[in-house]
């Protein structure tokens, strides 16, 4: 299986993600609901703080792809969605630090949208997932 990204000449080159994900070969898809801070006891975590919510809703997104035999950079499409993108904006450094830890230097195709809301109440943040995993043996 190969995961390539794709980049359009004469485009400038993405900051932070990628505008399109090639999959090819032998694979699996495996479709994540959206993620929030939640711990395994369903308890939100982070508090206001932006950076911590993110930290544990994407490591909730790589908990979930580890349990289906993936790994980060088998992440092929996220949308974050977020209640506040100045929060977002004001973090971004953190949050860039928090996906180099857990994702590395793979960036798959993303988009954030700001909601007026999101279900879980103190929750600041979801992130929705689309991962190519290779196919089972």
């Amino acid at each position: 299986m190969e995961i390539k990204g794709i980049q359009p000449e004469g485009w400038e080159r993405p900051s932070g993600y990628s505008n399109g994900i090639s999959v090819s070969g032998a694979q699996r898809l495996l479709f994540l609901a959206g993620q929030v801070a939640w711990d395994g006891q369903k308890q939100l975590v982070g508090g206001a703080d932006f950076a911590a919510q993110f930290r544990q809703a994407l490591q909730n997104v790589v908990d979930i792809l580890s349990a289906a035999g993936g790994r980060p950079e088998h992440l092929v499409r996220l949308t974050v969605f977020v209640k506040d993108k100045d929060a977002y904006e004001a973090q971004l450094r953190e949050v860039g630090a928090v996906w180099r830890e857990l994702v590395g230097a793979h960036y798959p195709a993303m988009s954030l949208v700001q909601v007026a809301d999101l279900l879980e109440v103190g929750a600041l943040l979801e992130i929705e997932a689309t991962a190519a995993l290779p196919a089972a043996d």
